[in-house]
C-alpha cells in the first residue's frame, strides 16, 4: 500500500554529489581518475581533485539517502584502504594556494575547453538535486518557480567561506566564482522557447553543448533540450549531514508540487523578465556574500526581508503541501540550519575567536566522518587514520 502511495504522492528524486578527497590536514590529493577506472558508478570531473557519483532516481526520501550514503562510504573506505585518505568538507579547495589545474583526462576536448576558459575557478564540490517532472510544460513552470526562489537554497548550505588558506569573505566563495554560462538564461515561457534557445546558443558557441548550461538551476533529460524529464538544482553547496539533504529535497519537492497544483503560481505572472533577472541575480550574489544573513527580495512582493524571514515563511507555507504528501517530517533539521547556521556561519565563528582555517577544517573532518559512521557503521571511523 505504501508503494501505491509513493507513486502518487511523491516524485522520483536522484543526487549528483561532487565531493574532494584528501589527508585528515585538509590538503586535497588528485585521485579522481584512480576512484574512477576503480570503482563503478564514479566519474572523474576535468580537474583530478573533486570526484562525482550519483543515486538512481527512487520516490522514497529513506531509498534516497541509502543509496547516497552506500555510494559515500563506498568511497570513504576506497580512499582510506589506498592511503588513510578521507573526504575534504567545504567546496571550493580551501587550502589549495595555487591555481594549477591537475586535468585528469587530457584527450577529452571538453576537459580542455573547461580547463583553458575556467581554471580552478570551477574545480568545486556540489550536491545537486534532480526531480522528476513528466510533463515538459510543468517542467518549465516549475523552473520558473525554483529559479526564483534558488538564493534560498544556496543560504542554507553555503559551506566554502575559505580559499587560497585563508577567508574570502564570502559564505559561498564557490558561487560568487562560479560562472554562469551562458551569462543570461531566461525564464523560458515554454518547452519550445527553451529549445530553440538552446539551439541558438549551440548555433552561436556560447555552449560547448547541450548541458554547458551552467545556472543555479536546469531543465534536464537524457535528450535535452528536445526530451526532458528531472529538474536539477545546482545551486548548493556539498551538503554534508544526510538529514541536510533531506530537508533541502524536501523544500524543493513542496514548491514543486505547489507549482504543479497551483496554475496561479508562476514568477512570469507576477514581474517581467528584465525584473526576474535582476531580482535573481542580486539574490544569488547577496546569498553568496552572506547567505542567512542576507537581505534579499521577495519576488512576489518586490520587498527586501531577511534571508532567515524568507525561508522561515516559505516553510511554513509549504508544510502544509509536504504534510498533504507525506514527507513534512524530512523538513524539520530546516530549523536547526537556521538556528544555528549553516557551516561557513559556523567555521567563521571560530575563526573569528581565533581558530586557524585548517584547523577548523580538520576537526570538521572528523565531525563529518562520524556523522557519516552513524549513518552506516560500515562507514570507516576517524579512528582508522592513526
Amino acid at each position: 500500500m505504501r508503494h501505491l502511495q509513493d507513486d502518487q504522492l511523491l516524485l522520483r528524486k536522484g543526487l549528483e554529489e561532487e565531493v574532494y578527497v584528501g589527508t585528515s590536514d585538509a590538503d586535497i590529493v588528485p585521485l579522481s581518475h584512480r576512484i574512477a577506472a576503480d570503482l563503478s558508478g564514479f566519474v572523474t570531473e576535468p580537474d583530478s581533485r573533486n570526484v562525482e557519483y550519483t543515486t538512481p532516481p527512487v520516490r522514497s526520501y529513506e531509498q534516497m539517502l541509502d543509496k547516497l550514503m552506500s555510494q559515500r562510504c563506498r568511497l570513504r573506505r576506497y580512499v582510506q584502504d589506498l592511503g588513510g585518505y578521507t573526504l575534504v568538507p567545504g567546496s571550493t579547495m580551501s587550502m589549495v594556494t595555487d591555481d594549477e589545474f591537475f586535468i585528469s583526462n587530457p584527450k577529452n576536448p571538453y576537459y580542455r575547453f573547461i580547463r583553458d576558459n575556467y581554471g580552478t575557478d570551477v574545480v568545486t564540490a556540489s550536491t545537486h538535486i534532480n526531480l522528476g517532472i513528466a510533463d515538459p510544460e510543468q517542467l518549465i513552470k516549475a523552473y520558473r518557480l525554483l529559479r526564483a526562489e534558488a538564493s534560498m537554497y544556496l543560504a542554507l548550505t553555503a559551506n566554502s567561506p575559505f580559499r587560497y588558506g585563508r577567508p574570502t569573505g564570502a559564505h559561498s566563495t564557490r558561487w560568487q566564482v562560479f560562472p554562469p554560462t551562458p551569462a543570461v538564461t531566461p525564464f523560458f515561457v515554454d518547452h519550445a522557447h527553451f529549445r530553440s534557445w538552446v539551439a541558438e546558443q549551440l548555433a552561436a558557441g556560447t555552449m560547448f553543448n547541450p548541458r554547458h548550461l551552467w545556472l543555479s538551476i536546469r531543465p534536464n533529460g537524457q535528450g535535452t533540450p528536445d526530451v526532458l524529464e528531472r529538474l536539477e538544482l545546482r545551486i548548493c553547496d556539498r551538503i554534508a549531514r544526510p538529514q541536510d539533504v533531506a530537508a533541502i529535497v524536501a523544500l524543493m519537492e513542496a514548491r514543486v508540487w505547489q507549482s504543479l497544483e497551483d496554475p496561479s503560481i508562476d514568477p512570469l505572472a507576477v514581474r517581467s523578465e528584465d525584473e526576474l533577472q535582476q531580482i535573481c541575480a542580486d539574490n544569488e550574489r547577496r546569498a553568496a556574500e552572506a547567505s542567512l544573513e542576507a537581505v534579499v527580495t521577495d519576488w512576489q512582493t518586490g520587498e527586501d526581508v531577511s534571508m532567515r524571514r524568507w525561508i522561515e515563511e516559505c516553510w511554513r507555507a509549504c508544510a502544509p503541501t509536504a504534510e498533504s504528501h507525506g514527507f513534512a517530517n524530512h523538513l524539520a533539521p530546516l530549523g536547526s540550519i537556521l538556528s544555528e547556521g549553516n557551516f561557513s556561519q559556523q567555521w567563521l565563528s571560530r575563526v573569528a575567536a581565533g581558530a586557524e582555517p585548517r584547523d577548523v577544517l580538520r576537526d570538521a573532518i572528523i565531525e563529518l566522518t562520524e556523522v557519516d559512521r552513524r549513518y552506516d557503521p560500515d562507514c570507516p571511523s576517524a579512528s582508522s587514520w592513526s
